[in-house]
């Protein structure tokens, strides 16, 4: 029994690094570029084919769609979901959840204030922002909140995992994909958001995970 945990503890201490560890790379490149201001001319291209996109049913859409990626939004989605944790009294998941949401936001303020990135201004945005552009906190903090959730979800319906997993992915990316139709974000803010939520959702789910088996809750 000891060894079969031990190695379940290896695999689960090896994945997660993997993850970590290329999530990590992918962040660390696009910084280094995006100081250098080397992606500068694509992510331009990029954000001026999305706005070839724009009619006025899709502007209403996306801006509806990038409110669940506002932090207000997902500080009260955190609360629901708290309230449903304590009503089951999972306390090392709640404590997790905590953990997670309000390291994510942490992480992610102080990640504007050291890249000072300003934000796109191609056109008129049709939406309000504010601070600093990189990384995206949408994409970072929806992926580590969302994730977290669909994490716990998975852990009591493994038969749609799948399901779980497929839809889950769908929302982050579509919250991704609205902040570059809406011109807030250039294209790399999103994926380093996304990089940097990953390492942040891993080191929570492996913590979890630790916690869970030493003290068997």
């Amino acid at each position: 029994m000891t060894s079969q945990i031990l190695t379940r503890l290896f695999s689960l201490v090896s994945s997660g690094l993997i993850l970590s560890a290329l999530s990590l790379w992918v962040f660390f490149e696009i910084a280094e570029e995006v100081l250098e201001q080397e992606t500068k001319a694509l992510d331009t291209a990029i954000l001026q084919h999305f706005q070839s996109w724009h009619t006025p049913v899709l502007n209403q859409i996306f801006r509806g769609i990038t409110v669940l990626g506002n932090p207000n939004f997902l500080i009260l989605f955190t609360g629901v979901v708290s309230l449903i944790l304590i009503h089951y009294k999972q306390k090392a998941k709640l404590g997790i959840l905590a953990i997670a949401s309000g390291g994510a936001m942490g992480l992610n303020y102080w990640l504007k204030v050291l890249f000072s990135r300003s934000r796109p201004q191609l056109w008129q945005q049709i939406v309000d922002v504010k601070f600093k552009s990189f990384p995206s906190g949408h994409a970072m903090i929806s992926l580590v909140v969302y994730g977290i959730v669909s994490y716990y979800l998975i852990t009591q319906f493994k038969a749609s995992s799948k399901v779980i997993i497929t839809l889950t992915s769908l929302l982050i990316f579509i919250i991704g994909l609205s902040r570059l139709y809406l011109g807030v974000h250039w294209p790399t803010d999103i994926i380093a958001g996304y990089a940097a939520g990953l390492v942040w959702l891993t080191a929570c789910i492996f913590s979890l995970k630790l916690a869970e088996k030493r003290f068997n809750l």
